[in-house]
């Protein structure tokens, strides 16, 4: 198979998450187990940091690795999900995952990712694990998918184990307490390593403490350093940001230092290209988009919203199916103009269920770029236009 051929099968025969949801969830390691052992990758001589949590992942993950490049090392990315290319979902110093390694690997282990029915995420985890020993990585970082104990990545033994946070997400998977899901999230800490996290939480706490004991591992908990410092005019990427500094701290390398540090925070688009964080798509009107898709992430986007200056605020939401949508609006401004859209995937929340949801009242257009210009066509300059409910609807806003 050539590249495209390839790319198809990985993304139409193996759906992922991303497309489907829970049907496409194959909690427990003996897959991933199985096959990295059938492809003798020696994964113990990767330098690994794995990061799980509720929000936070991508944007804490990114900032690793472009710090840990800053201090010239090459670090390699396993992140989820993608917004435009599957390639983003592996890279290597912002050098996303060949073509031809995709189409040697799948070609040459078809059979065997048949045979034992891999997930589109353990598939895609196991390329990105080939991969970074292919090329001799000195670090990388892996973002977990889901949850964190019964997570496809869970088979490694990382030198730094993050979480960025917990709050209520698949719930239908991890748990509906705060605790449950503390538990499955604190299954990514393992014996004697560094364990990182992002933020306290009086709920939980105690759990990752004394899970951190049970492994003999220290734990640090980023909020106890105090650091007043500013590092980005958004809130919520000023914790992730000191998450990744400590994190990479951790490391006790002295290639990680204060010029590192503030060049990799400086330089994280160059290095990372970060986006979906409260990110600029256009100006005159400002569009924003951020790629908030659950309640806490709901009120870290209104608080940032109180820090910005603007007439008045229009919001295009988009939701997978399944989200409480009623509980989500409920934390935004009550003088926003609403809009909704639809995402072009199975999993996408369609009309039928957002009148469900909300009321047969509201303004929908199923196609993004028709309703952000229309949105537009009803804005001044000084208005705000906000795009959020989920990371999918990227490919639309960007799209020429």
């Amino acid at each position: 198979m050539d590249y495209k051929n390839t790319e198809n099968w990985v993304l139409s025969r193996l759906p992922s998450y991303q497309s489907i949801g829970k049907k496409a969830y194959n909690p427990g390691l003996n897959n991933v187990v199985k096959f990295v052992s059938t492809l003798n990758l020696p994964i113990d001589r990767l330098n690994l940091i794995h990061v799980g949590g509720t929000n936070g992942k991508g944007s804490t993950s990114s900032y690793i690795s472009s710090i840990l490049q800053e201090s010239d090392y090459q670090v390699g990315i396993f992140s989820s999900p993608h917004f435009f290319d599957f390639r983003e979902r592996i890279k290597i110093n912002n050098q996303k995952i060949r073509k031809s390694f995709i189409v040697d690997f799948v070609n040459k282990n078809k059979s065997t990712i048949e045979e034992l029915e891999l997930s589109f995420f353990e598939l895609s985890f196991c390329i990105s694990l080939a991969y970074f020993i292919h090329n001799g990585v000195d670090y990388a970082v892996i973002e977990v998918g889901l949850g964190g104990r019964l997570d496809a990545t869970n088979i490694i033994n990382p030198l730094i184990s993050v979480i960025t946070n917990i709050s209520h997400d698949h719930t239908d998977i991890l748990g509906n307490t705060l605790e449950m899901i503390a538990i499955e999230k604190a299954g990514i800490f393992k014996k004697k390593s560094c364990i990182i996290i992002g933020e306290r939480n009086d709920a939980v706490d105690e759990i990752f403490i004394k899970k951190a004991k049970e492994v003999s591992s220290k734990i640090t908990f980023v909020p106890d350093y105090n650091d007043q410092k500013q590092y980005s005019t958004v809130n919520y990427l000023n914790t992730n940001i000191k998450t990744a500094i400590y994190a990479c701290k951790a490391l006790n390398t002295e290639s990680v230092n204060n010029n590192s540090i503030m060049a990799g925070i400086s330089n994280i688009n160059k290095n990372c290209h970060l986006i979906g964080r409260w990110s600029t798509v256009s100006e005159n009107p400002k569009v924003i988009f951020d790629a908030a898709h659950n309640q806490a992430g709901f009120r870290i986007i209104s608080s940032q919203l109180e820090k910005v200056s603007y007439n008045k605020l229009h919001i295009i939401l988009s939701f997978v199916k399944g989200k409480n949508i009623k509980e989500l609006i409920a934390e935004l401004p009550s003088n926003s103009k609403i809009y909704y859209t639809s995402l072009n995937m199975e999993r996408g929340m369609k009309l039928n269920e957002l009148i469900q949801n909300v009321g047969r009242n509201i303004i929908f257009d199923n196609n993004t770029k028709r309703l952000l210009g229309v949105v537009k066509k009803d804005c001044t300059d000084k208005d705000l236009i906000l795009i959020t409910g989920s990371n999918f609807i990227a490919k639309n806003i960007y799209e020429k």
